[in-house]
C-alpha cells in the first residue's frame, strides 16, 4: 500500500542550479491527485553513494520512491548503479531493452553508439520501463517494502511514461482520502491576505492543528491560498470540507482571487478572451518576448493572440509601432521622457493596438539590469502599458528587485496583473510593487 512517498530529482545540474527541476512537482501532484501523500523532495548531485544513501534511508520511511534524471549513457548518470548499490545487487543486461534502443535509433536512421548499451542494464531483481519517446528506459525494483521507480528526467520522457506504467501500479490507501483546492490571488500582499485569514469570523483559518489545512504562499505577485485535507472521511466528505472553506476564504479575499488549482495569469485570460471572442497583442521592450511566450504557453492562444513585437531598440519603437521619436533623448530632445517612461509604454501600447486591430495591447519598457539604471530610473524600474478599445488606457510605474530574470518575470506578471483587472472590471486594485 503507497501511503506516502518521497521524490529524488537526481544530477549536478539541478543541485546547483543550472536546469529548474519541474518534475518533482508534477510528479507531486499527480500522486495527490490518488491521495498519495509527497513527505520529502531530495536534490542529489551526480554522487554514487550520495544516491545510493538515499534510496535506503528514504525506503526505510516511506511507501514509495520516485526519482528522475540520472538514467542516461553518459559517466555521470549513476541511478542505475546507485539503485543496485542500495539493492546489494548486481547489473545485467535487459536484452528487451537493449532491442528497443537499438530500434529506436535504427527508425532515425543514426548509428547507435556504444555508451547507449549501459541504458539497457538494470539490478538483476528489478524490471525495465519501456521509453516509447527517448533511449532511456525506466526501472522499477523493491527495496525492502518500498516500491522505487527511476525514471528519465526529460519532462516530454517522463511523464507518459509514469502515465503508462507507474499510475497503474500505484496502490493508495482506499480508507484516507487527500483533497487539495489551490486559489491564487493578485493585488493582495502575502501578509494583509494571512491577516484576513486568521481573523476570519470563524476563528483562525490558519491554525495549524485545524482540519482542513490552510496556507499561503507568494511566488512573485501572486499569493496562493492552499486547502488540503488528509484523513479517514470518504472523497465526497473531503471536497464537502473543501468547497466550504473555499466559500469561506472568497468571502474574505475574493476580490484578488482570479483562478484555482492549475490556473495562472496567463491561462484565464486566453479562457477569458476566448469566451468574449476578443483579442490581444504586445509590445515589449525589456521583457524581450516573454509576455508573448507566457500568453502562448496555453492551447486555445491562437484564437486570442494576435501578434507580438520586441521592439527593444528606440528605432524599432518608431518603425515597428510608430511611437514618435520626440519622445526619445536624442539631439535637441534633451527634455524627452526617455524610451524608460510611462509615454513610450503608451505609445507602444497604442501604436501596437493600431497596427494589430486587436482588443487589446500589452507595453512593458523598463531597466532590468545589471546597468543601465540612474538615480530617477534605477535598474527595476519598469512601466506597464494597457491600450484598449473599449476602456480608457492604463498605465503604471513598477520597481522590482531582484536578477535580471526575476525583473522580467515581474514585469510579465505585472502586465498580465493589469489585463486582467481590466477583464474583472477592477483597475482601482493597485499591485504590488507599483510606484503610480
Amino acid at each position: 500500500m503507497h501511503r506516502t512517498a518521497a521524490i529524488i530529482s537526481q544530477g549536478d545540474e539541478i543541485v546547483i542550479g543550472q536546469t529548474l527541476d519541474t518534475n518533482s512537482r508534477w510528479i507531486a501532484s499527480r500522486l495527490l491527485d490518488v491521495g498519495i501523500v509527497p513527505v520529502e523532495h531530495v536534490s542529489l548531485p551526480d554522487d554514487r553513494p550520495a544516491i545510493a544513501a538515499a534510496f535506503t534511508r528514504l525506503a526505510a520511511r516511506v511507501d514509495l520512491i520516485l526519482c528522475s534524471g540520472g538514467l542516461g549513457p553518459t559517466a555521470d548518470d549513476l541511478t542505475r548503479f546507485a539503485l543496485a548499490d542500495a539493492l546489494n545487487d548486481t547489473l545485467l543486461e535487459d536484452g528487451d531493452a537493449l532491442a528497443q534502443i537499438t530500434a529506436w535509433f535504427a527508425a532515425r536512421g543514426r548509428p547507435m553508439n556504444e555508451l547507449n548499451t549501459i541504458q539497457a542494464q538494470r539490478p538483476s531483481r528489478a524490471t525495465m520501463l519501456a521509453n516509447a519517446f527517448g533511449t532511456a528506459p525506466g526501472i522499477h525494483a523493491r527495496l525492502g517494502k518500498c516500491d522505487v521507480f527511476c525514471l528519465p528526467g526529460p519532462p516530454r520522457e517522463l511523464q507518459p511514461m509514469f502515465d503508462r506504467f507507474v499510475a497503474p501500479l500505484l496502490r493508495p490507501d482506499q480508507t484516507r482520502t487527500v483533497r487539495v483546492r489551490v486559489l491564487h490571488t493578485i493585488g493582495l500582499g502575502e501578509s494583509e491576505i494571512a491577516l484576513r485569514l486568521h481573523r476570519s469570523p470563524g476563528g483562525d483559518l490558519m491554525a495549524r492543528d485545524r482540519i482542513p489545512l490552510i496556507g499561503t504562499t507568494a511566488s512573485n505577485s501572486v499569493v496562493s491560498c492552499r486547502i488540503r485535507y488528509e484523513g479517514p472521511l470518504t472523497p465526497a466528505e473531503a471536497e464537502a470540507l473543501i468547497a466550504r472553506d473555499e466559500a469561506t476564504i472568497r468571502s474574505l479575499v475574493g476580490e484578488a482571487i482570479f483562478g484555482s488549482d492549475d490556473d495562472s495569469l496567463a491561462s484565464v485570460i486566453v479562457r477569458t478572451l476566448r469566451e468574449r471572442s476578443q483579442s490581444l497583442t504586445t509590445i515589449e521592450s525589456c521583457t524581450g518576448g516573454l509576455l508573448a511566450s507566457q500568453i502562448t504557453d496555453f492551447p486555445g492562444a491562437s484564437d486570442v493572440f494576435r501578434t507580438g513585437w520586441v521592439t527593444y531598440a528606440n528605432e524599432t519603437k518608431l518603425r515597428e509601432v510608430g511611437v514618435p521619436a520626440s519622445l526619445f533623448h536624442e539631439a535637441g530632445r534633451r527634455n524627452a521622457p526617455g524610451a524608460v517612461s510611462s509615454e513610450v509604454a503608451l505609445a507602444m501600447a497604442q501604436g501596437g493596438l493600431r497596427e494589430a486591430g486587436a482588443d487589446f495591447a500589452l507595453a512593458i519598457t523598463g531597466v532590468a539590469g545589471p546597468s543601465g539604471g540612474t538615480p530617477e530610473k534605477p535598474v527595476g524600474t519598469v512601466f506597464a502599458a494597457l491600450a484598449s478599445r473599449s476602456h480608457p488606457p492604463d498605465v503604471r510605474r513598477f520597481e522590482f528587485t531582484g536578477d535580471r530574470s526575476a525583473i522580467r518575470e515581474w514585469s510579465a506578471r505585472a502586465a498580465l496583473a493589469m489585463l486582467w483587472l481590466t477583464l474583472s472590471d477592477r483597475r482601482e486594485v493597485r499591485l504590488l510593487r507599483q510606484l503610480s
